[in-house]
């Protein structure tokens, strides 16, 4: 007849519990690897490639309704480098960074500026915001404006509503010639953006602020980048 002693019971019980909680804790592990990351779409713009042609700004005016006098998205044309007849242009795209510490949601009073969580992207819900600028001020980036027709703050949302909801690429994107916009996800490893940004030198501006934007460009190499 087997004997049990208090000793091996409790033996036998710590044992049961380290092998019940290894397993335990093997299982949340495998659970937590499997839930996705939210994700985190960046764009990059390649000044080497861009030919300042102004299509991007066209096309964000058309697929988002921008009005005229104002602009979510400008290509600033830098002054001439290199001696006639061998002069060329650097092209700078100015729009929304898309910061992860983005001020404007710091300061808005109403909740109106707000970051996407599923997607990373800084955007204004129209119904909450009041007008009061407060965005418009402390972009560092100054790429708010008041909406003159609507009222309310408004700027780049890389197409949120607009292409991004019916699954295409923002309209800026598509509308290249030269296909110097890239847009993806920057949590994938994998994306076409991620890569662009691993692959090449990139540089992004004002992050001495902690902004941590997500536009990158990739410089035109033959002047200073801002």
């Amino acid at each position: 007849m087997t004997t049990c002693s208090r000793r091996n019971f409790v033996s036998g019980v710590g044992a049961l519990i380290l092998t019940t909680g290894t397993i335990v804790s093997l299982k949340a592990q495998g659970e937590s690897e499997k839930q996705e990351k939210p994700k985190r779409y960046a764009m990059v713009h390649d000044e080497s490639v861009c030919i300042g042609c102004t299509a991007c700004m066209e096309a964000c005016r058309e697929t988002n309704q921008v009005p005229e006098g104002v602009s979510r998205l400008e290509i600033i044309r830098s002054g001439p480098i290199g001696e006639f007849p061998n002069q060329e242009y650097e092209f700078f795209r100015q729009s929304c960074q898309h910061c992860t510490n983005a001020p404007c949601v710091a300061v808005c009073p109403t909740g109106a500026s707000y970051i996407d969580p599923t997607t990373g992207i800084v955007d204004v819900n129209r119904d909450l915001c009041v007008g009061c600028q407060y965005c418009v001020a402390v972009c560092p980036y100054r790429v708010r404006f008041i909406h003159p027709v609507h009222k309310t703050a408004d700027k780049c949302n890389f197409c949120r509503d607009t292409n991004l909801a019916k699954g295409k690429q923002p309209a800026c994107v598509e509308a290249c010639p030269t296909k110097a916009l890239t847009f993806g996800d920057m949590n994938d490893s994998n994306s076409a953006v991620a890569r662009k940004v691993r692959e090449n030198p990139v540089y992004r501006t004002k992050v001495q602020l902690g902004t941590e934007p997500n536009l990158y460009h990739i410089p035109f190499g033959k002047g200073e980048h801002r």
